[in-house]
């Protein structure tokens, strides 16, 4: 019987601790007894990227904000599909989380965060949010399960409504707010809409190959 072997661990700031164990060839990093991330599955967070990248229509230079940086699924799937001017801020709030990724998942990382195109930012996102002032084409936020502060109580903020007008105002016309969840959720539906949005709400499976459980990305389109 293979056991997990524990790598590291983490404080969030505001919130709990984080673990990072290695599973024979998987990696796993656990949140009390959730288990936030694996390497077994990365189907629903490589579509956060390919299916937003779709959604802006051929923008030559668009300027991505990726939020958090996970085990990097999402800024791996969006570099593979963007072209050379493209830009991606990448911001996230846990320190050891990027030190991991240069660290024991250096392989899984696979030098995405030395990629010229990336600005690496350590620190809250909706700090990169307040600050957009409409620079983003898109804002991709996978940052919790779902559109509340599991992680850290801070993170509700995001989901509110003035926190999804201010996502609203970082972004550039028809620009794309796209949020990954774990599970659907009509209420932020509703206030994704009462912000202004236009909304579809796709539903993706947790692995590549198109099995595994089924999560939600809420796609909104500035109007």
């Amino acid at each position: 019987m293979i056991t997990r072997e524990l790598l590291g661990t983490a404080r969030i700031p505001g919130g709990d601790e984080l673990r990072l164990f290695r599973h024979g060839r998987d990696f796993i990093v656990v949140l009390g007894g959730n288990e936030l991330m694996n390497t077994r599955m990365s189907g629903s967070e490589e579509a956060l990227a390919t299916m937003t990248i779709d959604r802006l229509k051929g923008r030559a230079a668009p300027h991505l904000l990726i939020g958090g940086y996970g085990m990097g699924f999402t800024l791996r799937a969006a570099l593979a599909k963007l072209g050379p001017k493209a830009r991606v801020t990448v911001s996230e709030l846990v320190p050891e989380i990027v030190e991991w990724a240069r660290g024991p998942m250096a392989e899984v990382a696979a030098g995405c965060l030395d990629d010229p195109r990336v600005h690496l930012v350590l620190g809250d996102v909706s700090d990169a949010i307040g600050v957009g002032q409409g620079g983003y084409d898109a804002i991709l936020l996978d940052v919790d399960n779902g559109p509340d502060g599991l992680v850290r109580e801070g993170n509700d903020h995001i989901y509110s409504k003035r926190g999804l007008r201010e996502a609203w105002n970082a972004l550039a016309p028809g620009g794309v707010l796209a949020v990954w969840s774990a599970y659907r959720d009509p209420a932020f539906t509703r206030r994704l809409m009462s912000a202004g949005f236009a909304v579809d709400e796709v539903g993706v499976r947790a692995r590549s190959n198109g099995k595994g459980a089924h999560h939600v990305i809420w796609f909104a389109t500035k109007r």
